[in-house]
């Protein structure tokens, strides 16, 4: 179980992030057209996965813009935002804010993500939703790179992310 900390409020997690070098875990998300994604249909390709609580708030669109950049600009590299939101928010937040480059998947149909990656909120009032977080995965599908931002309300280091690539 991780700490970390919602307007400076203790807050846990489920778990704590998969570590480097490890085989990133498997899953299966919902893409915003209701069809399914799971992590092996992407195998061979540079993956960042930007989770966060929900694409409804100003930190989580400004994450989902600076990858939407980013992934534009790199070669071989999927940028997938995970959030638990229904997809039809993720069609909606992707066609209003202009977001192309970005694969934005929901959790909200299978737990097992959250648990294998140990970004559920497990108290306070984000309780059910993922941890802010970032955690790249290479073309082997192995971990390169985690990053749990430790206060919720705050960017993550991208910087330090985008390094790894």
């Amino acid at each position: 179980m991780a700490k970390i900390t919602l307007k400076g409020n203790p807050v846990n997690t489920s778990g704590d992030l998969p570590a480097i070098g490890s085989n990133a875990p498997d899953f299966t998300l919902v893409r915003s057209d209701l069809t399914n994604l799971s992590l092996s249909e992407l195998k061979g390709k540079k993956l960042v996965l930007s989770i966060s609580p929900s694409l409804d708030t100003s930190v989580c669109a400004a994450s989902v813009h600076k990858f939407n950049k980013v992934a534009a600009e790199k070669e071989n590299v999927v940028v997938l935002a995970v959030t638990k939101d229904l997809p039809f928010a993720h069609g909606r937040f992707c066609s209003n804010e202009g977001i192309t480059n970005v694969i934005t998947l929901s959790g909200f149909r299978d737990p097992s993500f959250g648990k294998a990656y140990g970004i559920d909120i497990v108290d306070g009032p984000f309780t059910g939703l993922y941890a802010r977080s970032i955690i790249i995965v290479d073309e082997k599908g192995k971990v390169i790179y985690t990053q749990l931002v430790p206060e919720i309300a705050q960017e993550a280091d991208y910087d330090a992310a985008l390094s790894s690539l």
